[in-house]
Formats: structure tokens, sequence, C-alpha cells
């Protein structure tokens, strides 16, 4: 049985997908890499170091692997394109035979969020060039954080941002995690890129969606990328603000409306909006 780790274990996508594995290959056969193993032992499988800029630890923790899953780290672009080239550079060593990447999609140039996306392509080409079997998820972006927002939109009485009437091809942890598993343990997905995301929807379906989950009457009003970049560093801090702004501009000029492979990489649809809202409200 193929042995697979699944790194940033201790992560909200990392664990979904560490879980989703699981389902199909049993907990035996999983293994959970994490900066911190200790934040990933609810998962109930082996947990082994994965700091991503510890290559030696790396190489120790991927013996005995076949298949391991790159999630996108966090860190400055010009210090992520690195770390994870420590992560395919000791899969290679270990002698692991596939590598799984969690890229994302987004404007490539000429958005504060485009520096972010050049670093993931980096990598992209990098697990291309590996040698090993591969497989690249682009990302749709999380619907999970603007439900999560439903009380600040409540008392905002609206969702505002730089989107304009962009449509933006949203997905779930949950989806993704779906996807993922498949794309690990089928053989059939080797090679391939796979944009992996719902059906794009614009500011004010998404506002539609929330008014119908939670009775709400959102509406929605654009803002200038200035203005809302301003907005987002006052309340997230300048890097994290102007990140936020990149990928709304991005949504505005078309980057996130892009053709889905969901179905291919998954085996099924994605999740409609009309049930996930449903379900939503239901809770």
């Amino acid at each position: 049985m193929t042995k697979i780790a699944v790194s940033a274990a201790s992560g909200q996508l990392g664990s979904e997908i560490a879980k989703a594995t699981v389902e199909i290959v049993g907990k035996d056969n999983v293994v959970g890499l994490a900066r911190t193993p200790s934040k990933a032992e609810s998962l109930g499988i082996e947990i082994r170091p994965g700091d991503y800029s510890l290559r030696s630890d790396l190489e120790e923790s991927l013996q005995g692997i076949d298949s391991v899953l790159l999630v996108s780290g966090m860190d400055a672009p010009d210090k992520r394109i690195g770390q994870h080239r420590n992560v395919i550079e000791a899969a290679k060593t270990a002698g692991v035979k596939k590598i799984v990447y969690t890229s994302i999609q987004g404007a490539e140039k000429d958005t504060a969020f485009s520096p972010v996306v050049q670093s993931n392509r980096q990598t992209e080409q990098d697990v291309r060039d590996s040698g090993l079997d591969w497989v690249i998820g682009r990302n749709g972006i999380y619907i999970e954080p603007d439900v999560e927002y439903i009380e600040t939109y409540k008392q905002r009485g609206e969702i505002a941002n730089c989107a304009g009437d962009g449509s933006c091809g949203y997905t779930t942890r949950g989806e993704l995690a779906y996807a993922y598993a498949r794309m690990l343990t089928q053989s059939q997905h080797n090679g391939q890129t796979y944009n992996l995301h719902g059906e794009p929807i614009t500011q004010q379906q998404l506002a539609d969606y929330l008014n119908t989950a939670f009775g709400t009457n959102l509406t929605y009003r654009e803002m200038s990328v200035e203005e809302f970049q301003e907005d987002r560093a006052a309340e997230l801090g300048e890097f994290m603000g102007n990140i936020i702004a990149g990928i709304y501009a991005g949504i505005c000029n078309g980057a996130l409306n892009n053709e889905s492979h969901f179905e291919k990489a998954a085996g099924r649809a994605h999740q409609s909006w009309d049930e996930y809202f449903r379900l939503l409200a239901a809770q």
C-alpha cells in the first residue's frame, strides 16, 4: 500500500486533506508533517516534523513515503520558493515517487498579490522539473472567510471591496480536500495541472447567497483598490492588507474567472453554491 505524507497537517487545508486521504487509504498509510507536530496530534495519524526551512528534518520525515502533498507555504514570496525547494529536494533524496502541490489562481502581474502568484508559479516549475511524478492544483478562493465574516458584514450592512463586477472561482477546503485526496492516490492525474473551484460568482451574487443563508439584507459596494487596501491594512496590517487588496483586484480583472477542472480532478462535480448555502442555512 502506498504511504502518503501530507505537509502543513496542523493547518486548515492540510488537516482536511489528511482526513480525506485517510478515508481512501486508511490512517496507517497517511503521515502528517507539521512544523509543530503537537498541533496535529488530534488527526489520529503518525505526525513527523515538517518545517519547510529544515531540509535535513524533512529528509528524515519523508523516509518510507511514496507520495507527498506540498501545501504552499505562508511566508513572504521570496522565502517560500526556497522553502518549497527544500521539500522537493528532500522528497527526491528520501526516494519519494510523487509530489502533489497546492498552488493558487490569481493575477500574475500588476497587483499586490502578483508576487505571491509568481512565487507559486516558480514552485510549479520546480515540481515539474523534479523528475518525480507530479500533479498541481491551482486553488480558487476559499469562501469560508466570507461566511466567518458575517457578523461584521451584518454590522456594516454591506460587502465592500474592489472586485467590481468580476466573477470569482470560489471553493471550500472540504471540496479541495476531496479532490487532492484523489490526486494523491490515483495515477491518472499525474502530469496534470488543475484549476480547482466551483461555479464563479460575483460579489453581488455572494451577498445574495449570504442573505439567503443568514436572513440578512447585504448589498455590494465597489471600492477603489486604494480605498480597499487602506481599509484592509487598518484591520490586518499593511502586508496582509496589500495581499487581500491584490486578490480582489485580480477578481476585478478576471484573473479568478477561469475554467474549472474540478470534476476531472475529483471524479465528481464541485458542490453547487445553492447546496452549500442551503446546508449552511440549515445548521
